[in-house]
């Protein structure tokens, strides 16, 4: 791996210097063409504030390749997959005030309306249509008022005034074209989950985080008591919660030795429970080389991700749909190996990560295409690819004799 030993000029403020510091820290690992790994237990999370979000110093190599935002879009088979670096974690370059010269005007993203409507009746069809438009419309008008704010677009301001009236606004018009199914046909459920937006660099496209995220994570879902011996079936259990550990609660950043106190939540039946396989990848290719894999999924829908980078880790019980299918997404990533007769370091930062949503996924199989830009260095590369519910973790099965969500294959870098 290479490591760059440049530094850049300290200023005389302590901003500057957290700043300093998360440069520094990108520079060095300045070598690995993707981004980290889902956990750094030791990473050190200064919060460093600005005009337009509140930030944590990135961990190492937690920016995409190119110098990318912390979210990128490829259109695929009909829709956006986004593709959430870092697992969600801000750059540098994002979390500097938004303004002239800065990172660029932001822009709102909203959950896909159309692609998640029901076959249209022709005798609503017209009514349909035009409130589609004026969807558009309110998503047009929230990006010139955020294009007029700029300089101003702190977290309060986009929230008050353009997230929660658009919104507003599209709970509104959705459940006009809820009404207008309805008079023909059968009134289609669930569309109210679509109304909520998000920046287009911070977007989650699942939604709000179900009033979840926020206090000390135990959100009133402990369940019982650690004692154990009361209600664990006969088996001695020795706790299920986090009332007598001895490590602090968890809050939802990405450190270990925490204690998680939220609810594991909805598990599906064996037949709905997620499934996912490697279909597409290269035996062989050289260093730098970029490549893709094809990833099948099934009875996943990849429409929740509650970025880890930003607090999100663990946070939200595993969610089903109407369908009783897992809400979540996938990860992807990409180590090499130096023995193939002892386990690597579970510790080490990949050569390559990323978390993939697109708002689709179902009972089919489907595929979602994973653009890898070539790994740094020859040897035998190991490349993983698993299932995570909103928050991250692997998706609850019925039985205990069902294999998981995940995939693994191993390809040569010459």
């Amino acid at each position: 791996m290479r490591r760059s030993t440049r530094a850049r000029r300290p200023s005389g403020n302590a901003r500057s210097k957290r700043m300093l510091a998360v440069v520094g820290t990108l520079a060095v690992f300045g070598g690995i063409v993707a981004v980290t790994q889902i956990s750094s237990a030791q990473d050190r999370r200064t919060t460093i504030r600005t005009a337009s979000a509140s930030c944590v110093a990135p961990s190492p190599g937690a920016t995409s390749p190119g110098g990318q935002g912390s979210i990128t879009r490829t259109w695929q088979n009909g829709r956006w997959v986004r593709n959430h670096w870092g697992d969600g974690q801000l750059s540098v370059a994002e979390c500097r005030p938004t303004s002239a010269g800065g990172a660029g005007t932001p822009t709102v993203a909203c959950p896909d309306v159309k692609g998640n409507l029901p076959q249209v009746p022709d005798q609503a069809r017209n009514e349909v249509d035009r409130n589609l438009a004026v969807l558009d419309a309110q998503i047009a008008d929230a990006n010139r008022r955020l294009a007029a704010g700029a300089n101003r677009a702190g977290q309060d301001f986009i929230n008050n005034a353009i997230l929660r009236p658009l919104a507003d606004n599209r709970t509104a018009t959705l459940n006009r074209i809820a009404t207008a199914i309805g008079r023909v046909a059968e009134r289609p459920q669930g569309l109210d989950r679509l109304a909520e937006c998000a920046l287009a660099d911070n977007a989650q496209s699942g939604g709000n985080n179900g009033g979840q995220t926020g206090g000390d994570n135990n959100g009133g879902q402990t369940g019982g008591n650690n004692n154990g011996g009361n209600n664990g079936n006969g088996l001695g259990v020795l706790a299920k919660d986090c009332t007598n550990s001895k490590l602090q609660p968890h809050d939802g950043f990405q450190n270990g030795n925490r204690c998680v106190s939220t609810a594991f939540g909805e598990v599906g039946a064996a037949a709905n429970n997620p499934s996912l396989l490697i279909t597409g990848f290269p035996n062989r290719v050289q260093r730098n080389q970029p490549f893709t894999l094809r990833v099948t999924t099934r009875n996943l829908i990849r429409d929740r991700f509650l970025a880890a980078g930003q607090g999100g880790y663990y946070l939200e019980s595993s969610l089903l749909n109407d369908q009783g299918l897992v809400r979540g997404h996938f990860h992807t990533a990409c180590r090499m190996l130096n023995s193939t007769r002892q386990p690597p370091n579970p510790q080490d930062v990949p050569a390559f990560f990323v978390a993939t949503e697109d708002g689709k996924g179902g009972a089919q199989p489907d595929d979602v295409l994973i653009q890898i830009p070539g790994l740094p260095q020859s040897g035998l590369a190991q490349c993983a690819v698993w299932a995570g519910d909103g928050s991250h973790r692997i998706p609850m099965m019925e039985r205990a004799n069902q294999t998981p969500a995940f995939d693994v294959v191993r390809i040569q870098v010459n």
